[in-house]
């Protein structure tokens, strides 16, 4: 073998891959919501949504993170377990408004209600807001949310554009008033990801354009983006390191990557959106043995990774 092939081995071996996960908690089906969507990692507790096929109703639970014990959250609005204005509820996203805890979640409707708005205690949760996501004056689909700062008066949001057509890339940050009514928000485009080249075990992944995005993950503490991405049973996560003053396209990380390949569930696994708490990246993910199967939805973390 040559030097330089043994210098590049070297340097593939040398990179963080972590492949195995250990499951904290399955996720029922509940008022018809089978889709397992949104997630948010707090300090002891973590959060998910599901919704029905239609996107006419959507459920939020809240899971303990040191037992997994599971509670679906009530509707304090109409004292139903499940709300009818969250769409998609691809995305969910976890700050205080200087008065109560609040969950912020991209919708991806572009009707005026594009980023909703709960305020929350407890196990219940009430509408507060609904925002109207704006480029250019244009609405704008948004289906991943992370919070990239916060001051005594603004929160500071960073958005990633749904891709209808799997070929998504752009991201883009957004100031929202802690307690700013409904009305339009803003957004500025912040910069691009190349995800074609991205390696995953060091390794480009041939058929890349054929995964579907999914919501996004940020620690701030490292500045680092996490996007995962699916396909069939097969999930991965992407990592982009100093993304708060990142512009232009940014490449992936070739130094850390992540990949859920399940033959236990070879219709789907799918990992929906993740987020860090506690040294623990979780994720909440869909998976499926066969096309009726309802019964494996769940929140896990991999096994090993400290974020």
């Amino acid at each position: 073998m040559s030097i330089c092939a043994a210098i590049i081995l070297s340097i593939a071996a040398s990179a963080a891959y972590y492949n195995t996960y250990n499951v904290l908690v399955t996720i029922p089906d509940a008022n018809g919501c089978s889709k397992m969507q949104g997630f948010a990692a707090g300090d002891t507790y973590l959060y998910c949504a599901k919704i029905n096929g239609a996107e006419t109703k959507q459920i939020i639970y809240r899971a303990r993170q040191s037992d997994g014990t599971l509670t679906q959250m009530k509707n304090g609005d109409t004292n139903k377990m499940f709300a009818t204005y969250l769409g998609h509820a691809n995305d969910i996203v976890l700050a205080n408004d200087g008065t109560s805890s609040c969950m912020y979640i991209p919708t991806m409707k572009n009707d005026g209600q594009g980023f909703v708005k709960l305020r929350y205690s407890g196990t219940t949760y009430y509408h507060a807001a609904d925002y109207d996501l704006r480029y250019n004056g244009e609405p704008i689909r948004m289906g991943g949310a992370e919070l990239l700062g916060k001051d005594t008066d603004n929160l500071y949001f960073l958005f990633f554009e749904w891709p209808g057509d799997n070929t998504g890339h752009s991201f883009y940050k957004a100031t929202v008033e802690k307690n700013q009514p409904s009305g339009i928000v803003n957004v500025t485009h912040a910069f691009d990801i190349d995800y074609e080249n991205a390696k995953v075990n060091g390794s480009v992944i041939d058929n890349i354009s054929a995964y579907r995005h999914q919501g996004i993950g940020y620690k701030a503490g490292t500045d680092r983006l996490y996007v995962p991405m699916t396909y069939d049973n097969i999930s991965v996560i992407l990592v982009y390191d100093n993304v708060s003053q990142a512009s232009g396209t940014i490449m992936a990380s070739e130094d850390l990557s992540f990949r859920i390949t399940s033959k236990a569930f070879p219709t789907l696994f799918e990992i929906e959106s993740c987020d860090n708490a506690n040294g623990k990246l979780w994720f909440s993910c869909n998976r499926k043995t066969d096309p009726d199967d309802l019964e494996h939805d769940a929140i896990c973390y991999f096994k090993e990774y400290t974020p």
